[in-house]
């Protein structure tokens, strides 16, 4: 039996980088249970000629246990926006499918650090499929109260 984090009943807050533009954005993830986590991230930047708005929902579902680390699949749906002085301002979708891992660190039990990999479809101006990769700098980091 493995000694994994448990999560259960925890709200976590942190950032998240993970769309297909970059924009740092406020993380939460609550567990309402050991197996299922939501996520929820907005971004937000009104730099002229040059904004960007992110929204982003999705589920998780632990798959695999270790000692200070817990394994998942992820769905996330997002609603992006994206203004350049060029082109003017497209909007659209990303949806990504995921696997991935968040691990802690003896001593920082409620900091919790992610990576994640998989694909994604994103319809800003075209539709572009992409192979994801986020390091824990993107994926992002939650402390969990």
């Amino acid at each position: 039996q493995a000694f994994s984090k448990d999560l259960t009943n925890r709200l976590g807050i942190g950032y998240r980088d993970a769309f297909s533009f970059s924009l740092p954005s406020i993380a939460a993830i609550y567990y309402p249970n050991d197996l299922y986590g939501v996520v929820g991230s907005i971004g937000l930047d009104t730099e002229e000629d040059n904004s960007k708005s992110a929204f982003s929902a999705g589920v998780r579902r632990i798959i695999f246990k270790e000692d200070q680390m817990n394994f998942f699949m992820a769905g996330m749906l997002s609603i992006l926006s994206q203004e350049t002085l060029a082109a003017g301002t497209k909007s659209g979708y990303e949806l990504s499918a995921l696997v991935g891992g968040e691990f802690f660190l003896t001593g920082l039990e409620s900091l919790g650090f992610n990576f994640e990999t998989g694909v994604g479809v994103t319809n800003i101006q075209k539709v572009r499929f992409r192979t994801v990769g986020d390091h824990m700098l993107r994926a992002g980091v939650v402390f969990y109260f």
